[in-house]
């Protein structure tokens, strides 16, 4: 059996003639094994496929290890369609994912919370490397390394994996309740390698990641660094300049914390975490910043940070915020204590982070205290335009009540970085006459240092904090730092992503930190 990517002229083509008639039945998985059409809650998917035929199916330790399929139009590029892909595979648990288009096929597989492309080629080629897309998703390969596991589980019979999926419904055929299961991600360095060879594979690696996060804990000469974004004037970019901060130090190297102090959360929606849309899906009213600050003895930042969500790669640690740090803001006024407790649940991982980087509200209330009190380093984002530079003084009289308490924790003074010059219009005219009349106001009637790196206002930077992805009938938000949308949706955003990096470079040099390779 062959196929010919040229009989695929659209959507319906490429499931019937690549997926059905040739891909399925060459991978060995019979009729009954495979399902078209499936609705899986607010999820829809074009095919699931099992490598192991039992009635009911349940995904737990001992279940078939299972494969979801995309087919898109000829026309369509796969890279706008990797997002939903990982939704599905991390969402469902499911360990692989083929996407194609008929002129192109890929194969991913779950890796934790992101997806990793392990195989790719043309449509012309699929013939000639058919066997290397059986070792990857060939039903008899994965029965062999589902038994391969269920080998290594028997092995450490207490480990958890039993969390259900509920409203499964297949379409057209009987609903089938199941369980899922998070399953080992498996590395593969070539198509050819066996199943015992990429169990081998799963221990060596997470024994690598160990070695190397030990590795640059030793390796690091530098304390911690903790870096507040504030200014009392919003609207600047502060929440822009706080998360893409973040991935670009993360992108370095560093191991980064974003801590998001500000009750309008927009951090924390900006790293992914805050993807439900509904008040009862609300995972972060219990475990968010303000956990952190109302009790010294529990509470701590192990306790309560999230991994940003398809947010960067690698991602990044993040303590969110909620909406509902405005109701206890009394509270916390009345505990002396609270205003320090950043400060001391800091220390007690300092070890584990190079860079940590705080985004405070544009207030002086208590959230900005306890943010400017937490550290070492602030840069003051700002448009330059009128409104925020009158805003300047404020600020610089703010920082000598928040040094006041500073020294009585018997921390110094917090370094001012400089003023950062943030969504910029790219204008000529602007650019030529206004905006160097506006930097020299800073530093000559303010006198506060001004940043050399300009983060101008463009469009990329907009859309990356806002996208989303349909699911189902639902439109989940979907947020990227600027540095994985240039990568995975809009090149045109690498101006955006080069600035960035400017940025990390210049405050890298001021705290006289380098960078690894």
């Amino acid at each position: 059996m062959t196929f010919n990517p040229e009989l695929c002229r659209n959507e319906s083509e490429v499931e019937s003639k690549f997926i059905v008639q040739y891909l399925l039945p060459t991978l060995g998985y019979p009729p009954n094994s495979w399902y078209q059409e499936v609705a899986l809650g607010s999820i829809r998917l074009d095919f699931l496929a099992f490598a192991v035929q039992t009635i009911p199916f349940v995904l737990d330790a001992k279940s078939p290890l299972t494969v979801v399929m995309e087919a898109k139009h000829p026309k369509q590029n796969l890279n706008h369609h990797i997002p939903k892909l990982r939704f599905y595979l991390t969402k469902l648990n499911a360990a692989y994912g083929l996407l194609t288009n008929g002129k192109e096929v890929r194969i991913y597989i779950k890796n934790e919370h992101d997806i990793k492309l392990v195989f790719q080629c043309t449509g012309k080629e699929v013939d000639s490397k058919i066997d290397q897309i059986k070792t990857l998703i060939g039903r008899e390969s994965i029965q062999r390394l589902h038994q391969n596991q269920s080998s290594l589980k028997q092995d450490s019979p207490n480990q958890d994996s039993s969390n259900k999926i509920s409203d499964l419904n297949l379409l057209n055929r009987n609903s089938i309740n199941q369980n899922s299961t998070k399953q080992n991600s498996i590395k593969q360095n070539s198509g050819n390698q066996n199943p015992s060879k990429q169990n081998l594979n799963i221990i060596s690696s997470s024994t690598k990641s160990k070695s190397l996060v030990e590795s640059l804990k030793s390796q690091r000469t530098y304390p911690m660094k903790t870096i507040a974004i504030y200014h009392n004037k919003g609207g600047v970019g502060k929440t822009t300049v706080s998360i893409n901060l973040a991935a670009t130090f993360r992108k370095k190297g560093k191991r980064v914390l974003l801590v998001d102090i500000d009750s309008q959360a927009n951090s924390s929606f900006g790293t992914g975490l805050i993807k439900f849309q509904f008040e009862d899906d609300d995972d972060l009213r219990d475990k968010n910043v303000y956990h952190i600050l109302e009790s010294g003895d529990f509470n701590f930042i192990p306790d309560i940070y999230r991994e940003s969500h398809y947010f960067n790669n690698p991602e990044i640690d993040v303590i969110p915020s909620h909406i509902t740090l405005i109701e206890y803001q009394d509270k916390l006024n009345k505990i002396a204590p609270s205003k320090g407790r950043l400060v001391a649940k800091l220390q007690k991982v300092e070890q584990d982070y190079d860079i940590v980087i705080i985004d405070t509200p544009p207030s002086r209330d208590i959230y900005a205290q306890v943010g400017l009190i937490s550290a070492d380093y602030l840069i003051i984002p700002s448009d330059l335009k009128p409104f925020a530079n009158q805003g300047l003084p404020t600020v610089k009289n703010f920082l000598k009540e928040v040094n006041e308490y500073r020294e009585m924790l018997g921390r110094n003074p917090i370094e001012i970085i400089g003023v950062l010059a943030s969504k910029i219009s790219t204008n000529n005219k602007f650019l030529k006459h206004t905006f160097p009349r506006q930097r020299e106001v800073i530093t000559e009637r303010y006198d506060i240092p001004l940043m050399d790196t300009v983060i101008y206002d463009r469009t990329a930077l907009s859309e990356c904090m806002n996208n989303t992805m349909m699911v189902g009938n639902l439109e989940i938000p979907d947020p990227k730092s600027v540095i994985k949308y240039a990568e995975e949706v809009k090149t045109s955003a690498q101006q955006s992503v080069m600035e960035f990096d400017q940025l990390a470079e210049e405050i890298l040099q001021y705290m006289g930190v380098g960078v690894k390779s």
